[in-house]
C-alpha cells in the first residue's frame, strides 16, 4: 500500500494505514522484551538445571551457585527524532521532507509498539533536547505522543543547529532499565561533533541498550548531488551560510565526501552494534519499514 494522503493529515490515521498494510505479512512480532535479566545468584539445590550454574563462580570458590533471574515481558522504547533545521530538507511537493518521513515513521512503529502493550517514549531534540516523554503504554499516551509529532511535523523552524551528542547522553541517563532506542536523524552535525555522537552511542550500548538508527537523506540530491547544470544557491539550513556556484563544478567531490561520510557513519554503527538503516526519501515510509521488520523479523 502506498500512502496516498498528505502526510500532514492526521498522523494517528496514517500511521494505522502504514503498519496494517504490513502487519499481516510479519509471521511473529519483530520486537520483544528483553525477556529474563540477571537478578543475583543462590546456592545450588539439588534438581536445579545445570544450565543455570555459574561455572565460573565454581571456578573462584568451589561452590555451586545458580543465577537467578528476573522476568521482563514487555518492551521499554524511546522513538528520538531529530527537529533540526537539516531535517526540513527538501522542501518538495512532491516528496516528504526527511522530518515529514521521520514523523511518520515514528507514528507507525508507535502503533506497532502500542498493539503489543509495549511502553513507548519520544524525544525531539536538535541542539539540546526539547521534548522528552515517560515511557508508557497506556492509549491517552500514544495519542499524546502522535499529537506532538504531528504538532513538530506541521512547524519550520530556521536556524536550529544539531548537537545529536548532548541528546543520546541524556536519553542514556534518563533510560535506567533496557530499552530499545530507536533515532531518526540525518547525522548532519558539524564534522567536530562526530566523535562526540559516536561516543554518546557507546554510552547506550555500555547501558545495555538496543540501538536502531534511521539514517534518513534524500538520495537524488543529497547523496548523488543531482540537479540541472545552471547555476544554483545553495543556503545552509541550519547556519543560513549561502553560496553560489554551478553544480557540476563540484560534483565529483561531493559524492565522494558524501560517499566517504556515510560509509564512516555505517562502519561505526557495525563497531558499536547499532543496526542502521540507510533511508532514501524516494521510497514511501511503508516500503523502509516494512523491509526492516521483515529482517528484524527473520533475526529474531
Amino acid at each position: 500500500m502506498i500512502l496516498q494522503q498528505p502526510l500532514t493529515d492526521n498522523l494517528e490515521l496514517i500511521a494505522r494505514q502504514v503498519v496494517e498494510g504490513f502487519i499481516i505479512g510479519l509471521h511473529k512480532s519483530p520486537f520483544h522484551g528483553f525477556s529474563v535479566e540477571f537478578a543475583e545468584h543462590r546456592l545450588y539445590n539439588p534438581g536445579d538445571p545445570l544450565r543455570h550454574i555459574d561455572w565460573r563462580v565454581y571456578g573462584r570458590t568451589d561452590k555451586l551457585f545458580v543465577k537467578r533471574f528476573e522476568e521482563e515481558t514487555n518492551l521499554r522504547c524511546c522513538i528520538m527524532v531529530d527537529t533540526s533545521s537539516s531535517m526540513l530538507f527538501p522542501k518538495d511537493d512532491k516528496k516528504p521532507s526527511k522530518l515529514q518521513f521521520s514523523c511518520v515513521a515514528a507514528a507507525s512503529l508507535m502503533q506497532l509498539l502500542k498493539r503489543q502493550l509495549d511502553a513507548t517514549s519520544l524525544a525531539l531534540f536538535d541542539d539540546q533536547v526539547n521534548y522528552l516523554s515517560p515511557a508508557r503504554s497506556a492509549h491517552s499516551h500514544y495519542r499524546m505522543l502522535t499529537n506532538e509529532l504531528q504538532r513538530v511535523m506541521n512547524t519550520e523552524t530556521e536556524n536550529k543547529t544539531t548537537n545529536a551528542a548532548k541528546a543520546i547522553h541524556l536519553i542514556a541517563e534518563q533510560m535506567h532499565k533496557r530499552s530499545l532506542i530507536v533515532i531518526f536523524s540525518d547525522m548532519m552535525d558539524d564534522a567536530d561533533n562526530i566523535e562526540d555522537l559516536f561516543s554518546a552511542i557507546q554510552h547506550l550500548r555500555y547501558n545495555k541498550h538496543e540501538v536502531v538508527l534511521f539514517h534518513v537523506a534524500d538520495g537524488e540530491q543529497e547523496i548523488d548531488f543531482e540537479f540541472e547544470n545552471r547555476p544554483y544557491e545553495f543556503v545552509d539550513m541550519e547556519s543560513g551560510d549561502r553560496i553560489k556556484l554551478q553544480p557540476q563544478q563540484i560534483k565529483e567531490q561531493y559524492v565522494t565526501r558524501m560517499r566517504e561520510f556515510r560509509e564512516m557513519i555505517e562502519n561505526r554503527c557495525h563497531q558499536y552494534q547499532v543496526d542502521r538503516v540507510a533511508v532514501d526519501l524516494s521510497k514511501p515510509v511503508e516500503e523502509v519499514l516494512h523491509a526492516f521488520l521483515v529482517k528484524r523479523n527473520k533475526l529474531m
